[in-house]
């Protein structure tokens, strides 16, 4: 594997506080500043939700590396993530990202290497790694 790679985007301005956000070969999304704040606009992706939502797909995406790696039998994988943003002395941050993830494993035999292997997910999220904003994670382990 390539010791680099590049991830593209461009973004377009609309109207008003919206453009639409590209990616080669991906399909366009409109995205706009979010009702919280001024000029803000319901119903789009913002900076703040594509934020949280990169921790959290991360997440998912290096869990199931490690699981296939680790040949886990599992049944289903789903998150939800929350971003807290406040004003700090610096302005607005997004100063913590929490992720409940929920894993289902055939028995629970299984269970505390399921996880292992989603905390050790946590501990190799690149894009959480990238960030500065602290990422917590609520790991659940169900049997079905």
């Amino acid at each position: 594997m390539a010791e680099q790679h590049l991830f593209r985007t461009s973004v377009q301005w609309q109207e008003q506080n919206k453009g639409t956000l590209s990616s080669p070969d991906l399909p366009q999304i409109a995205v706009a500043t979010p009702p919280e704040f001024p000029g803000g606009h319901k119903g789009f992706w913002s900076p703040e939700t594509l934020y949280v939502a990169s921790a959290e797909a991360c997440l998912m995406s290096t869990f199931l590396a490690i699981a296939g790696n680790s040949k886990l039998e599992f049944s289903s994988y789903s998150s939800d993530a929350e971003g807290v943003v406040e004003k700090t002395d610096v302005g607005f941050q997004v100063i913590e990202i929490r992720i409940h993830a929920k894993v289902t494993i055939p028995d629970e035999s299984r269970r505390d290497r399921a996880l292992r292997i989603l905390e050790k997910a946590e501990k190799y999220c690149l894009i959480s790694n990238s960030m500065k904003t602290k990422v917590t994670l609520d790991p659940e382990i169900a049997i079905g």
